[in-house]
């Protein structure tokens, strides 16, 4: 039986998809294919002989592909809780939760924690999932410039003025994904002390790439009261997941609280040995961190006099300003074989769209010079 008025059905969503393909703004998936300068899998781990190893014997000790349920169900599984052991000794906090995703860290982070009569601060660029969770949150928000120490303490100040009374949240990314600059974390964790506050590091960028034994920008700040701090796995670990460092009281609010932890199936346990792995590999440090650095130096020296911007990382990028000129030059980059992407608003700010040049083990010197001779001729 044919239901009547079933072509209107997806009518409002076919005009709004039209609208987005008039602004440029239309995403469409497309598989990956040339040299990688897109990927955040920064150490080239995610196609390792190291991390496929690691599987394999975890498949051998009869490790299971799925959870079958959530953790408070049957799906806690001992691959886990090594894990979150582990990775709290690694990190130098008193304990450690296991998320499927770095969106569904920190999207339960700020929609579970912040209480109200508390106040959110966060910096304006921070990423989507952590927007998720402030609108999800009980407790109101306020963006602060970006990587501005002095934009969030007078906020604070006028909250608390203004009669705050609560906890402030304040909220920042260590290295920031779509720009590749640094955030003033020293300041951040000092207005959060003098405030009697929490500080909220979303170190995916940074984690693996950076500090001791590749523990992060935020290395030496875990373990402290008031700083929880969330290690993605997906990005240079090269699997999947994300951990969230925090007190144990934090950690166990989140069991009790954390509707996305409470109702989602647990993570694959293999995934967990498979970042178990990831985790000692930085321990043992084989020169991958080095070695990015070098290439990130190279590239910047590549691509700075182009017009992409350097800030000492490996990610580099090239501001073009509107949408369309953006996804016409990655194109043409692409047909050259670069896997370079444009990214538009409103990942980015309006009239900021650019490529994101991101430097990883997956290339080489050679790859990043001829990516260069590439743009500058599709620049000229």
């Amino acid at each position: 039986m044919e239901l009547s008025g079933g072509a209107s059905l997806s009518a409002g969503f076919h005009d709004q998809l039209m609208m987005l393909e008039r602004k440029g703004r239309r995403r469409r998936l497309m598989l990956a294919g040339g040299h990688d300068f897109a990927s955040n899998d920064y150490l080239a781990l995610a196609s390792s002989a190291e991390l496929k190893t690691a599987i394999v014997e975890a498949l051998s000790r009869g490790v299971p592909v799925g959870a079958g349920a959530s953790r408070l169900l049957r799906g806690n599984h001992i691959e886990h809780e090594l894990l979150e052991e582990e990775a709290a000794i690694f990190f130098g906090s008193q304990s450690s939760l296991f998320f499927s995703s770095g969106f569904a860290a920190n999207s339960t982070l700020l929609s579970t924690l912040p209480q109200r009569g508390d106040i959110i601060i966060h910096d304006e660029l921070v990423h989507a999932s952590s927007r998720e969770g402030i609108r999800l949150a009980r407790a109101p928000a306020i963006a602060a410039r970006h990587n501005d120490a002095d934009a969030f303490a007078d906020a604070l100040a006028a909250w608390r003025r203004g009669g705050g009374r609560g906890a402030p949240w304040l909220v920042a990314e260590s290295l920031y994904s779509m720009d590749g600059d640094v955030a003033p974390l020293d300041d951040l964790l000092r207005l959060a002390g003098a405030f009697d506050g929490f500080l909220i590091i979303d170190e995916a960028h940074a984690t693996g790439l950076f500090g001791p034994g590749g523990r992060g920008l935020a290395a030496g700040m875990d373990g402290r009261e008031n700083v929880i701090t969330v290690r993605t796995c997906g990005k240079a670990l090269g699997c999947e997941g994300a951990l969230v460092c925090c007190p144990a009281t934090i950690r166990d609010f989140l069991i009790n609280r954390g509707r996305p932890f409470i109702f989602s199936t647990a993570p694959s346990p293999l995934m967990a040995a498979a970042v178990r792995a990831a985790l000692r590999m930085l321990d043992e440090d084989c020169g991958r961190r080095q070695q990015l650095q070098d290439l990130a130096a190279f590239a910047a020296d590549c691509l700075e006099p182009l017009g992409a911007s350097g800030h000492g990382t490996q990610i580099l990028p090239l501001i073009v300003g509107e949408d369309a000129p953006t996804m016409a030059l990655a194109r043409k980059l692409q047909a050259q074989g670069f896997d370079v992407r444009g990214i538009r608003p409103p990942t980015v700010p309006d009239h900021s769209a650019r490529l994101r040049i991101s430097i990883s083990l997956n290339v080489d010197r050679r790859a990043i010079a001829a990516l260069g001779a590439a743009l500058g001729e599709a620049l000229a």
